[in-house]
């Protein structure tokens, strides 16, 4: 046990002269006391108030609270769940949950998996204050049954577990929307009638969003793509709702390895069934799609265009050829006309001054003939040879143009011999001036 200390604290003494009477000054009061009126407040005065009010027990109070409560609450929730409870659907068997409409007991059955957890919650509670065995004490009911109430509770826990609520969107039925007969399609048109339908399996689609199915006027790039998805569709279904219950522990645990593989097969069977039905469905709506045909169409025609353009630029190119050949052969022909042509022209260029060379020659040789080599009497053969020796000797060092106008001097020349060989002897020394010939190399004319 502690001891107890006692400390011995001395107080400070007064400063000397202090007395009450002078030296204490008050700095507040008391306010004087009054008289008020306090109201009770709360729940339970309220419900005091209220019973003595309408001089009622606790029980009447309670059930009367009840029924205005479960009357509010339909009056909120009427256009959101006012769905009519079916009689059969009241008498149901709670243990055999799994083959209820869990989304038809919540009254939610025009939602189904489109309801929010907020709308399961709130169906949930208009239900329990309609159905829950207290509730139906305090309104005065003496039944006693609670399947149904049991059902609400099943179908609520398992629409609030996302897990289990998937396994059972991935078997309901009520969801499904059958394909359009003939007279639906005729009457709606194909593609709202085929709308719903893919609505409801694009609700299973790991992938969101889902391709619309679109309408007549949807462009290429979308049918394309609705086709794609759904040929391509990667599904959540597991069908683990329909699997058989696996055996309690106390059973062998080979049975329960077998059951769980033929749930395993079960499943991949259904899986499998399931692919095929859409794959099916999409084929057939595939083959009855107009915008496939125009799409195969357009196609077609832009493929015939091109093929045509293609043809056309082939002919193009090859009438250019042929056009770019017949010009080369008629160039190449025009050229060798030409080259011929030419050719004559030369030759009789040639011939002709060939001949004027000849003639000019002839003149050149014949104006020392005609002046007698230069001899005033018979000219000796040695004089007449060493006279055409130089004549033959300026005609080989000039050219055709200064053989003509050598042959015209001669010419106008003519018998005077001082004339003919003054022409002569310029040439020469022309000749040698040009250095074509040397001196001496000419006797006759130096």
């Amino acid at each position: 046990m502690a001891s107890v200390q006692v400390v011995n604290v001395s107080l400070p003494s007064l400063p000397s002269g202090w007395t009450a009477d002078k030296d204490f000054k008050p700095i507040g009061g008391l306010s004087p006391a009054t008289q008020r009126t306090i109201e009770p407040v709360g729940p339970h005065f309220l419900a005091h108030a209220r019973r003595k009010r309408h001089h009622r027990t606790f029980s009447e109070d309670e059930r009367i609270q009840a029924q205005n409560t479960v009357k509010k609450t339909e009056e909120e929730d009427e256009d959101d769940f006012s769905e009519n409870e079916d009689p059969m659907m009241l008498q149901r068997e709670a243990k055999d949950w799994k083959g209820q409409d869990h989304y038809a007991v919540l009254g939610l059955s025009k939602y189904r998996w489109r309801a929010t957890p907020d709308m399961i919650k709130r169906a949930h509670r208009k239900k329990v204050l309609r159905h829950h065995p207290d509730k139906k004490a305090a309104m005065g009911q003496s039944d006693e049954d609670d399947r149904f109430f049991k059902c609400i509770q099943k179908a609520t826990e398992l629409l609030l577990d996302p897990v289990r609520r998937r396994q059972f969107d991935s078997v309901d039925e009520a969801a499904d929307v059958e394909p359009p007969s003939k007279k639906d399609i005729a009457k709606k048109g194909f593609y709202k009638a085929w709308n719903p339908v893919f609505v409801a399996e694009g609700r299973f689609s790991n992938k969101q969003p889902v391709p619309e199915f679109g309408h007549e006027d949807s462009t290429q790039e979308e049918v394309e793509n609705f086709y794609n998805f759904f040929y391509n569709f990667d599904s959540w279904r597991s069908f683990e709702y329909l699997d058989e219950d696996i055996p309690d522990d106390g059973e062998g645990r080979d049975q329960k390895r077998q059951t769980e593989k033929k749930n395993a097969n079960a499943r991949r069977k259904r899986k499998g069934e399931d692919i095929a039905r859409l794959r099916e469905m999409v084929d057939e709506v595939l083959a009855s799609d107009e915008r496939i045909k125009k799409f195969r169409q357009q196609a077609r025609a832009g493929k015939d265009a091109k093929r045509k353009a293609k043809e056309d630029e082939l002919k193009r190119q090859q009438e250019e050829k042929e056009r770019a050949k017949a010009e080369e052969e008629e160039r190449k022909k025009k050229a060798e006309e030409d080259a011929k042509a030419e050719r004559e022209k030369n030759k009789k260029a040639k011939e002709a001054a060939k001949n004027a060379s000849k003639k000019n020659k002839r003149i050149l040789k014949g104006s020392v003939k005609d002046v007698n080599y230069f001899a005033d009497g018979e000219p000796s053969a040695a004089q007449v040879d060493s006279v055409l020796t130089d004549v033959e000797l300026i005609m080989g060092k000039i050219d055709v143009d200064e053989l003509a106008a050598l042959a015209e001097k001669l010419t106008i020349a003519g018998k005077d011999g001082g004339a003919v060989k003054a022409a002569y002897t310029a040439e020469a020394k022309r000749l040698v001036e040009a250095g074509k010939l040397k001196d001496g190399d000419v006797k006759v004319f130096a």
